[in-house]
């Protein structure tokens, strides 16, 4: 039985005179006790305002939840404020993507962790400065003794995001929301952390919930990957079919832009066109419809079902796509081409002459999103983005974060 199950989560920011914000349309996913579940995309696709939903993090007013959040029995979205305070840190922790804006400035840092430990574990004085020294040798922080008494910004970015994490780990929470805890790591202690993520999940059986776009991290430690794409997920495997047989189209563009290091030399990367604001809303279709090459007039007829393809041959594997991706060579060849404008209808011609789709007409590359109802289209060949991927990177690697002190 699943520990934590979500149950089609929607979350929908609204403001007087403005229209409304969908940031998370109707995810589900489980985590089971001594489970590692990923959920992986690019910035904006709604993975950091799922984990603040689960974690009850989000403010009352201006936001409207839907669905269900079911922890051992409890739905989430239904306790009070004070309830969740109870859990959250005890049973319930999340180890936060910023720690500078984490961490309280004016707050020794020595302060902050005893805090934890005296709020739900009952220890204090010298008992508590003791446990708390030895959360900060567990995280890999140098003397730590001497760390207790420093203040956020007397630390160097690796450090501050340990000590979140020591804070994280204080109480062996049941459920562990990791929110790209390894962001401001260098790979040496990347590891490290990984590495004490892996033993409390295996000795503690804590469940473990990683958010992050660096899928080194994934293929090393989550059992089963949700893809999230405009706030839904588009596809969910477990690891292994995942990586050696993804069949979404965006999943394959997130693949494509790691560099490899097996790769010829010179080969460039295969980044996935336009950006996440290249989008339409699932009620019209798919919402990856602008920036695929490979769908079809299908694809605009409402929101695709997640479910299992025909023809996989993997038992679980989801995926929401009419047209799912059975053969890697036949990614790039678009389904359906789309007319090329002249020059004419430029000039006041027929303005039907670059309308929407048409099958068995030819286009240039990059022309397969033109004529999408609800989208300018990206006809640029040469205009692509990838997910959080920089060229001189490598797998594991967290690209534009310096090395810490």
């Amino acid at each position: 039985m699943a520990l934590l199950t979500v149950d089609e989560l929607s979350v929908t920011f609204t403001a007087r005179g403005r229209r409304d914000v969908t940031a998370v349309s109707g995810v589900s996913f489980d985590v089971a006790q001594g489970e590692v579940v990923g959920l992986v995309g690019e910035s904006g696709c709604g993975k950091s305002v799922t984990s603040l939903a689960l974690m009850g993090l989000l403010p009352r007013k201006g936001v409207r939840l839907g669905g269900r959040v079911d922890f051992d029995g409890t739905d989430l979205l239904t306790l009070s404020q004070s309830r969740m305070r109870d859990l959250r840190g005890r049973q319930l922790a999340m180890i936060f993507q910023d720690p500078l804006s984490s961490l309280n400035p004016v707050v020794p840092i020595g302060v902050q962790v005893t805090e934890i430990l005296t709020r739900h574990r009952g220890m204090r004085g010298a008992r508590a400065r003791k446990e708390a020294v030895s959360l900060l040798d567990r995280v890999g922080i140098p003397d730590p003794d001497r760390r207790l008494k420093e203040y956020p910004h007397q630390l160097s970015g690796g450090m501050r995001q340990r000590a979140l994490i020591a804070m994280a780990v204080a109480c062996a929470p049941r459920l562990l929301i990791a929110d790209e805890p390894t962001t401001a790591l260098d790979v040496t202690i990347q590891a490290q952390i990984l590495e004490l993520l892996r033993e409390l999940v295996d000795q503690e059986g804590t469940a473990l919930l990683m958010i992050t776009h660096d899928l080194g991290v994934v293929a090393g430690l989550c059992d089963r990957v949700n893809v999230l794409y405009a706030g839904k997920v588009v596809e969910a495997a477990e690891r292994r079919p995942l990586f050696s047989d993804p069949a979404h189209p965006y999943a394959h563009g997130l693949l494509g832009s790691i560099p490899r290091l097996d790769a010829p030399r010179g080969q460039p990367l295969s980044p996935i066109r336009g950006s996440i604001n290249d989008t339409i809303a699932w009620a019209d279709g798919c919402a990856f419809a602008p920036r695929c090459d490979h769908y079809t007039l299908e694809c605009l007829e409402g929101t695709p079902a997640l479910v299992e393809p025909e023809g996989l041959g993997q038992p679980g594997h989801l995926v929401r796509c009419v047209n799912p991706v059975l053969d890697s060579s036949d990614l790039h060849t678009p389904l359906l081409e789309t007319p090329v404008m002249d020059a004419s209808a430029e000039e006041g011609g027929d303005p039907g002459a670059a309308g929407g789709p048409a099958a068995g007409t030819e286009a240039p590359s990059g022309a397969a999103t033109s004529g999408i109802p609800g989208h300018d289209g990206v006809s640029d060949a040469g205009t692509g983005s990838t997910p959080d991927t920089d060229p001189g990177a490598t797998p594991g690697s967290e690209p534009g974060k310096d090395t810490p002190a």
